[in-house]
């Protein structure tokens, strides 16, 4: 039988980074010295993240940006080959690959995933996207499924697929609604399970990540707001005899006052590119519900600045109350990004880190 992943057993509260695969970051900004997403940084960072006990690094798959004047997230590293090439390097840290179940073919992920496993000594995770970007669908010439039953139907029965793959020695035919094969196996298969990401906000969705995922993403926008949340997801968790835990994203801009630390966020809102954060909302709202469309409108500023994410701006005091607002609101963890992750994580690893220690979350 395969077993539980050591990632799962870690109880303190995880943190992680997000989207350095993507040009920008979570920043939808015009400024010259924006993350820029190429290999050199993300190594660099992967190693400095690795040596001070981060847990995780999650990549964003997309296929293509978001327009404007800076195409945000029109520059991305391929998930798969990324987290691959980092978990060669590094020796502690979790990588995740995000893949879109759409755009690729449960035998081959079941395989990329067996592979890096075995190269990492099971370090790596999966995070499942059922697909909601509609202009990514157009690029790939895949219509997108305009009821989120069909969506998550078909991520149920590939994710299916694949767990039969990393657990079956024997060949066996699958004979689905989606996948029809024949003396289908997996080999290598990973010797532990995988951890399983998945953000979703729609019903279905739901009902998707308390079935299958391990960590369910969810924004945190009003604190009061998530832990009423938290509490019924893990509750959904307990009734499906599934232990689900709740994550979310945070954006981190910390300097020595928080004076200082102001004027970098107002930096980076007089130079946002607003019409690919525009985009980017109208997109949420046509497509996604990984946002409760009633929060929408109010956190435009917060899109460009981090993508939504949960502001943690200030000193490092004030960043590490936050984190720590975080943890008992009941969230397992949180995934960081930084304007431009590898200048700024060293001042948060310095300053911010031990505080959390000396607190008891890590």
């Amino acid at each position: 039988m395969i077993q539980k992943h050591n990632f799962l057993k870690k109880d303190k509260f995880l943190l992680g980074t997000f989207s350095t695969n993507c040009g920008g970051g979570m920043t939808v900004s015009k400024l010259p010295d924006r993350w820029r997403a190429n290999w050199e940084n993300n190594l660099k960072l992967g190693l400095m993240l690795d040596e001070a006990g981060i847990d995780f690094m999650l990549p964003i798959a997309r296929w293509v940006g978001y327009a404007g004047d800076t195409d945000f997230h029109g520059e991305v590293m391929e998930t798969v080959t990324w987290a691959t090439a980092l978990l060669a390097r590094t020796k502690q840290i979790t990588v995740f690959a995000t893949i879109h179940t759409v755009a690729n073919h449960p035998v081959v992920v079941a395989k990329q995933i067996a592979t890096i496993a075995q190269i990492s000594s099971d370090r790596v995770g999966l995070n499942i996207v059922a697909g909601w970007n509609k202009p990514e669908y157009d690029a790939l010439g895949i219509p997108l499924p305009k009821d989120h039953e069909t969506r998550y139907g078909y991520a149920q029965e590939w994710f299916n697929f694949i767990k039969r793959l990393w657990t079956e020695e024997d060949p066996f035919n699958f004979d689905g609604k989606y996948f029809h094969t024949t003396r289908s196996y997996g080999n290598p298969r990973p010797s532990s399970m995988p951890p399983i990401f998945n953000a979703a906000g729609s019903g279905q969705g739901r009902e998707f990540a308390i079935a299958n995922a391990d960590f369910l993403f969810t924004p945190a926008i009003d604190l009061e707001r998530s832990k009423a949340e938290i509490a019924e997801l893990k509750q959904k968790g307990v009734d499906a005899q599934r232990d689900v835990n709740v994550l979310t994203f945070s954006h981190v801009i910390c300097r020595p006052t928080e004076e200082e630390a102001l004027a970098e966020r107002q930096r980076i809102l007089d130079n946002a590119d607003w019409a690919a954060t525009d985009n980017l909302i109208n997109l949420q709202f046509a497509h996604a519900h990984s946002f409760p469309h009633d929060l929408l409108n109010s956190i435009r500023e917060g899109m460009a600045l981090g993508h939504g994410g949960f502001p943690l701006i200030g000193t490092p005091q004030q960043v590490a109350d936050g984190l720590i607002a975080l943890h008992e609101a009941g969230f397992k963890g949180t995934t960081l990004s930084f304007f431009d992750y590898a200048e700024e994580f060293p001042y948060f690893r310095d300053n911010v880190l031990p505080i959390l220690v000396e607190r008891g979350i890590r």
